[in-house]
């Protein structure tokens, strides 16, 4: 345990531990394995004032590595389950310590967890290390989500371990903190249903609902609202995933977070050519999880949510079921009416015409017959370019702008909030993790997230971030890093 009169009993730490009242299933207490050199590789500037934290902790990798406790800390592991690839398994925090929830100073909860910090019950044999590049990974996406405006969990700092993993090679060692608004997922409530329990689905459900939609308190058929409530927020974020051409990679109803924030970036990426098909995940031999079908896998996960609640929504399970199908059939046309919300924005349409997706639709398959770079295609139009070869579909575009009142600047303006300059283009994020993992260089990641800290900003001047891959990144794989 930490020292009071150390420097990180001041440091701002406000730890709770609402998660730990639920019935004990849910949670075993465990404590992280001490690392043999814990060396401070990044550390989160911004987030931690945010979170009301310190700087001065910058100086302390031991509380970020787990071989020290900060005040207040009780560690636990989390229980859950999942669909992966589709089969379910009884799963649980096997390389992740949750410490507890920071306060911040206006009043928000997040936890705030240690990913790599050793083995806990629910390893699996597994060592419950992890490697300096994934979690490097993770710091990169996250941010970069963050900056974007999408829901996501956070990343304050990562330290490196002084001690080796073993993968396919090996590497170098290294503990994430992960900041979240919390870690409850479609598989938590499968593992409280797969207990065949009742009273672990209500103790849940009620806490999730505290938690993250205080407003649905009370409501009568609150298990039914809160369905619906996690419907819309996961259409809205899967359609802002797809507005930047985001690939998560690996959609198991274990890495769906009920709070409405993308969480777990193992083998993610950004697609530079539009195609829906994008796949980049080594294990996606199938294209499971491929860009375009990433609203039928959140509609899937979520109907697996809502069979973990039948017993909630109703006491008659024919009922319960012709209650849930009701409500997951919604998905689709809100995630059709969010994303077709976010794409006017990346055209300038502040009006709707019915023709608005004919329109959107030629200009996606424009992009798809002439390999088309899916965020340099959206920043052109954003400068009023005419696209090579789509004259046809640009003289659409000009008339489609001037059938309504709004100016040039107020249709750039919108398109400029709504089209990023930068994303992590996983050619430089690829730079950036070998720099740092193979030659102890973080300069270019660092270069990299000043470069994506203000993802929106069109004037100044962003070469070489803006620019893909120029070997085509056709054969680019990502990995999941455990």
């Amino acid at each position: 345990m930490s020292d009071p009169t150390s420097t990180s009993a001041i440091a701002g730490w406000r730890l709770e531990h609402s998660y730990a009242s639920l019935p004990e299933a849910f949670h075993t207490a465990v404590k992280p394995t001490a690392v043999k050199l814990p060396t401070l590789v990044v550390f989160n500037h911004a987030l931690a004032r945010d979170l009301g934290l310190s700087a001065s902790l910058m100086h302390e990798p031991e509380i970020f590595s787990g071989n020290r406790l900060p005040p207040g800390a009780s560690p636990i592991a989390q229980a859950y389950a999942g669909h992966q690839f589709g089969g379910f398994t009884m799963l649980g925090d096997g390389r992740a310590i949750l410490l507890g929830e920071q306060i911040s100073p206006s009043g928000q909860r997040f936890d705030i967890q240690l990913k790599g910090p050793g083995p806990t019950p629910y390893s699996r044999r597994g060592d419950g290390r992890a490697a300096l590049g994934p979690m490097l990974r993770e710091y990169i996406i996250s941010e970069a989500m963050h900056g974007l405006g999408i829901p996501s969990t956070r990343s304050l700092a990562v330290v490196g371990t002084g001690e080796a993993v073993y993968r396919q090679e090996v590497l170098p060692g290294a503990v994430l903190t992960r900041v979240a608004a919390s870690h409850i997922r479609v598989g938590t409530f499968e593992y409280a249903a797969a207990r065949d329990e009742p009273a672990l689905i209500h103790a849940l459900l009620h806490h999730t609902v505290a938690r993250h939609y205080p407003e649905l308190m009370g409501s009568e058929d609150l298990a039914l609202r809160f369905l619906e409530a996690v419907i819309q927020r996961q259409a809205s974020l899967i359609a802002q995933w797809m507005h930047v051409g985001f690939v998560h990679g690996v959609m198991n109803t274990d890495n769906m977070a009920l709070s409405g924030e993308s969480i777990d970036y193992g083998p993610c990426a950004f697609m530079d050519h539009y195609d829906p098909k994008t796949v980049f995940s080594s294990i996606d031999h199938h294209g499971r999880y491929a860009y375009g079908n990433q609203p039928t896998i959140a509609q899937w996960n979520l109907a697996r949510l809502a069979e973990s609640l039948l017993p909630a929504l109703h006491p008659e399970e024919e009922a319960a079921v012709a209650i849930a199908n009701d409500a997951i059939n919604h998905f689709q046309s809100i995630f059709r009416e969010r994303w077709l919300t976010g794409m006017r924005a990346k055209l300038g349409l502040f009006t709707q015409e019915p023709g608005d997706i004919d329109l959107i639709q030629a200009l996606l398959e424009w992009m798809l017959a002439t390999n088309a770079d899916f965020t340099n295609t959206f920043c052109a139009l954003t400068r009023q370019h005419a696209l090579n070869e789509s004259g046809e579909w640009t003289t659409q575009w000009q008339a489609r702008l001037q059938r309504q009142p709004q100016t040039g600047g107020e249709v750039r303006s919108l398109m400029q909030s709504h089209n990023p300059a930068v994303i992590p283009r996983n050619h430089l994020v690829e730079q950036a993790l070998e720099a740092a993992s193979s030659r102890h260089d973080l300069q270019p990641f660092q270069d990299l997230m000043v470069a994506l800290a203000h993802p929106y900003d069109h004037e100044k001047p962003r070469a070489p971030y803006t620019q893909p891959d120029s070997t085509g990144g056709a054969s680019y794989q990502t990995f999941c890093g455990t």
